[in-house]
Order: structure tokens, then sequence, then C-alpha cells
């Protein structure tokens, strides 16, 4: 299970504890909640306490990021506390693709709008488009929201998701990281990321994949990665030494998605490579030591260990230190989500770009705003009980609560109590049957090179 984390009476971090002892303090009156999320508990009296050394670990993503938090116990590291942050970036670039669409065709348009002006554009240094903003933006946050409830001593990112010169041509020489193991994982993971961990050829899911050459060595075909593709043993037994028109004959639809998808950049991999210095820069403000590692070396170590692909156990296994890393099998991570903390637009457009609503009102309803994480307890009427959820604040003082068996509407911001602000983020942790998991074994020794993903 995921570690309480524990803050003593001045607020300072001490070294989070089993939810066993966190609901004896509890119960006790010796500790008092101080978030939910993550959940932190309150010392009342301890002011001080014994700390060790835990490490935060960082896999940044383009569209999900593991984090993870690692002690040494007897020599071995242990995960104690792992989310999953799940980023909005996309959702950011739809948006301000609307909004440019809207202001074009009011310009183009014989409308009252200002001219074209392309002068006026000023850039400041370092920046990034908004959509990788948001991802740095997201990681830098909950990096310092755990400096401040977990005696954090230092910082292992993933900084290098896929070195693209080594991986476009293999053969270059002068160099040891070339002839090294790491250099495969480095081709596998950017291949599974780049087909979506499925055969090329059938579309099969959780099965064992490998690499085959779209043009077959034996006709002229080369190692660069937009000749490769990943089959399942079946298809790649079946094309043995075919080409792909000769192996996909009368699928001229196949081929050519297969063709145009080899040739085709990830998309993905460009956001994290384009995102990842900024996040270096700014982690190194926090004064912590930071140390950065590849995507090869992660997986290779997470492979080693037998632990299922999963963006927080990746975080768990970069770096020298995720060599050997323990993760409880009841270990449950946190679903971490971004949702924004509303729109900065003063008001919507109608389908030809003009206002169709008035400005809107940010301010507080009787204390509470939408998104507060409330609980209210109804003594009498036809809403009787207590309800937990997320709330929709009315002007009319009856709230909506978003529960977790449905939304409850009309309750009175009487009977409501604020247990977390809306901090932009939304919570979710699943129950253990829905994160059952099933931990290969751990290899003792290597595993060997071979063209099995």
């Amino acid at each position: 299970m995921q570690r309480v984390f524990v803050v003593d009476a001045n607020k300072q971090p001490l070294m989070p504890c089993l939810p066993t002892r966190a609901r004896q303090l509890l119960k006790k009156g010796k500790a008092a909640v101080l978030k939910l999320h993550p959940f932190t508990i309150v010392l009342k009296e301890k002011e001080k306490g014994d700390l060790q050394e835990i490490e935060l670990k960082i896999d940044p993503g383009s569209k999900v990021s593991g984090i993870a938090l690692t002690c040494s116990f007897l020599r071995e590291k242990v995960v104690l506390w792992a989310a999953n942050l799940e980023h909005k970036g996309m959702a950011i670039r739809s948006a301000l693709e609307s909004r440019r669409s809207l202001r074009r065709g009011r310009r183009y348009r014989k409308t009252r709008y200002r001219k074209v002006r392309f002068d006026n554009r000023r850039r400041k240094e370092g920046w990034i488009p908004p959509s990788l903003e948001s991802r740095v933006h997201n990681i830098l946050t909950f990096v310092q929201r755990l400096q401040r409830i977990a005696p954090i001593s230092s910082i292992s990112l993933e900084s290098v998701r896929f070195d693209m010169q080594k991986i476009q041509d293999p053969e270059i020489t002068g160099s040891e990281y070339q002839q090294g193991a790491l250099f495969g994982y480095e081709v596998r993971e950017y291949l599974l990321e780049k087909w979506e961990r499925c055969c090329a050829y059938c579309g099969a899911k959780q099965v064992r994949l490998e690499i085959d050459h779209i043009l077959p060595k034996s006709k002229g075909g080369s190692d660069r990665v937009s000749n490769l593709t990943i089959a399942c043993r079946d298809c790649n037994c079946k094309k043995s030494n075919y080409s792909l028109q000769e192996f996909l004959k009368g699928k001229s639809g196949l081929q050519s998605q297969i063709l145009e998808k080899a040739k085709k950049p990830l998309a993905d991999a460009s956001a994290v490579n384009s995102s990842r210095k900024e996040i270096v820069n700014r982690l190194s403000i926090l004064n912590l030591p930071l140390s950065c590692s590849t995507g090869g070396r992660t997986k290779f170590n997470r492979t080693l260990q037998g632990y299922p692909k999963d963006h927080w156990i990746d975080a768990a296994c970069v770096g020298e230190s995720g060599e050997d890393v323990y993760i409880p099998s009841s270990l449950i991570p946190l679903t971490i989500k971004a949702i924004g903390r509303g729109s900065r637009q003063f008001c919507r457009m109608d389908k030809y770009g003009f206002p169709r609503t008035s400005p809107k009102d940010q301010k507080r309803i009787h204390g509470f705003a939408t998104g507060d994480f409330v609980k209210a307890i109804v003594p009498k009427g036809k809403r009787i009980g207590t309800y937990s959820g997320r709330v929709a604040v009315r002007s009319s003082g009856n709230f909506c609560i978003d529960t977790s068996f449905g939304k409850v509407d009309g309750i009175s911001f009487r009977f409501c109590k604020n247990l977390q602000h809306a901090d932009g983020y939304q919570y979710s942790q699943q129950s253990q049957q829905q994160e059952e998991r099933h931990f290969l074994p751990r290899l003792k020794s290597r595993v060997s090179m071979s063209s099995v993903l």
C-alpha cells in the first residue's frame, strides 16, 4: 500500500509511515489530516524525527509521466509511493487551434476586426509551446509539493528519451556506447512506442513481439529505423524474407498504412525530447542533486527485474539506482489527471467568431469554488445522508456534488465542509482488484540481447 506522508508540528517533512500507523495516530488524537491528495497527516506535538534519504524518480512522458519515491532498506531500494501524472497537452493544443481558426476567420471576413500585425510578436528566451509548457509545469509542481511533505535528498530523471542520431544510423563508429547493450533497448523502446505495442500486420496485443525488416536485408533492406517494424512470432515467420508487397498481396490499404507509419516521425518522442532540457533546467534550481539517465537504461533495468510496463514502474527503474528496486505487490499508484484551473477565456464565441456569453465570474460562493473536494452531511429531507466528492457551485447556494456513485444535486452550502481546495488536478486510486498485477519472477542473471522485445 501507499505510504502516508507525515509532517511535524512545524510542517517540516518526516519519514512516511504505514497506513496502519497513521490510523493509530489519528484515532489517538496525536495527528490530524493535512491533505487528502497526496494523503498527509500533521503531528500535533512531535517536531523532529530521524530521517533517511528518499530519492524522487521521474519518467517524463508525452501523455503520462511516472513518479516514484524510493528509500534504501537493507541494501535494496523500496518504492514508498508512486503516481501516474496525466497531462493535458493535447487539450491545450486543440484549444489553441480552435482559437486560431476563429481569429483567422474574423480577419479574412469583412467584419470589424483589427488588421494582422506580424511585427509585434516577441517570445522570451527559452520559450516552448504551451502544450509542452503544461507538461513541464505539471512535473515541477508535483516535485515541489512532494518536497514539502517528504525529506527528498536527490532526484533521478529520465532525461534522454530517445537518441535520434544513434537510432537512425547505428553503424556510427567511434562511440563505445554504440557497442553496448543499452543501444538495443533504445531501438526496441522506440519501436514499441511508435507502433503502439502491437503487431503491425495482424494488430495482436499482449503477445511476444519481434523486430522485423519491412524490406528484408536479403533484398537490400537496411537497419534504419524507417525500415523496422514489430510483429508477432507467427507473422514474422510467415513473412520470412518476403517483401511487404509480396506478403500483403491484395491488402493495399494495410501496405500503404504500414509504409506511411514507418516513415512518420514519432510525435510523442519529439514532444519529450523538446521539453526534456527545460525540465532539467527547472529542476536544477531546486538545489537537489540531479542525475539523468536514458530511456534505454530504464527499460534495461525493468526487463532484468521482470516488472511489467507502466509509467510509475519505469520511474522506479530510472538510473543506476533502478537496477535493484523492490516494488511491493500491494502498492497501488495514485492517478493524477491535470484538468486545469478553469478557462482564462472571458466569454465563449459563436460559429461566426463573436462573443455569445457574458464574462465569467470567478468569485467563490459562500467560501466554495467549483472543483473543491467537500463533504456534506444532510441531517433531514429528501437527500438525507453523507456525500463526498467534487462540488459545482451555484449562486443560489444549492450545490451539485459529484460522488463516486453519481451526481447529487440540490445540496445546500450550509451542510458542506471543504476538505481540499481545487488545485487543477483530479485524483483517483483504483481498488486492489482493479489494480491486481502479477509480477514476473526476479531474473537473477542478465537477459540476453535478442530481437525479442
